[in-house]
């Protein structure tokens, strides 16, 4: 890897890591690859980097193994920039940033499942209706069914979770998706569950409460860094915040949720989303 940077400590992770992301741009580059905006132009427009300085941080992400260069057009010739794997294995670092960010910049420091309606993260989950989910290497929620309710959660019964706001109800709000799926299917409605649990946890839960639908295991953070979803940390782990998302097969997000106050309440409204989405996508195909 290319040093950039004074190391002082060659033993330290910490040096090393900051030689390769320490750079501003760099982390602002790999966020919004990280989101789907693989391509030159659309770095340019999403962080107002001038093209000489992206340019060279492209350069340098690349010749340090996070970003890889892939031809989509050979008339005329036409690059994008995808991650490796040593660059999805930075993805806790971007996440942990964010977290730091909502939680200590722009919050309290306390932990919270949900948020204050006039938060930054309100109004960044809230952004991204109309906005697509990109193709993700190790995850990806999205069916291929007119629509699919993505719902993430903290975890089930995690350590300490009755002692955060929002923190209990997980197990509700999955039981309830069970019990409602006959109703989301009738109308082309796929549902999954995410969260940052252990694929094992999720498997055990599944089994013990009868969830029918996909629980997915977003452990590397890779969903929650290409969306930027709120999250928060207890027991140890980071965690998202209870948040739903209702996504067509196109992959474009249709409406979200968020904070989530009522867990059961959610359902419902997801449902209600889902079936004004069919009845509209009926109208104009009639």
């Amino acid at each position: 890897m290319t040093r950039r940077h004074a190391r002082p400590d060659d033993l330290c992770g910490i040096a090393h890591a900051v030689g390769v992301l320490g750079d501003p741009w760099s982390l602002l580059v790999l966020r919004d690859v990280a989101g789907g905006r693989t391509r030159f132009e659309q770095l340019v427009a999403e962080t107002g980097i001038s093209r000489k300085v992206l340019s060279q941080r492209l350069e340098a992400l690349v010749s340090d193994g996070i970003l890889e260069r892939r031809a989509y057009s050979g008339r005329p010739p036409r690059h994008e920039y995808v991650l490796t794997d040593l660059g999805r294995g930075a993805l806790p670092v971007l996440g942990a940033l964010q977290e730091f960010g909502d939680t200590w910049l722009l919050g309290d420091g306390a932990p919270d499942a949900g948020a204050p309606a006039d938060s930054n993260e309100v109004a960044r989950v809230g952004a991204l209706v109309g906005e697509r989910v990109p193709q993700l290497q190790t995850l990806d929620p999205v069916s291929d069914d007119a629509l699919t309710v993505v719902y993430c959660y903290p975890g089930n019964a995690f350590p300490g979770a009755d002692e955060i706001p929002g923190g209990i109800g997980c197990t509700l709000e999955s039981c309830t998706y069970r019990d409602r799926l006959c109703d989301f299917a009738a109308l082309g409605a796929t549902v999954v569950g995410v969260s940052t649990q252990r694929p094992s946890e999720q498997s055990a839960f599944a089994a013990a409460h009868g969830i029918r639908f996909p629980l997915l295991s977003d452990t590397d953070l890779e969903l929650t860094t290409a969306l930027r979803l709120p999250t928060f940390r207890a027991g140890g782990a980071t965690r998202l915040k209870r948040q739903t998302l209702v996504v067509d097969r196109d992959r474009v997000v249709r409406a979200t949720l968020f904070p989530i106050t009522d867990v059961t309440g959610s359902v419902e409204e997801s449902l209600r989303i889902v079936r004004g989405l069919a009845e509209t996508g009926a109208r104009s195909t009639g």
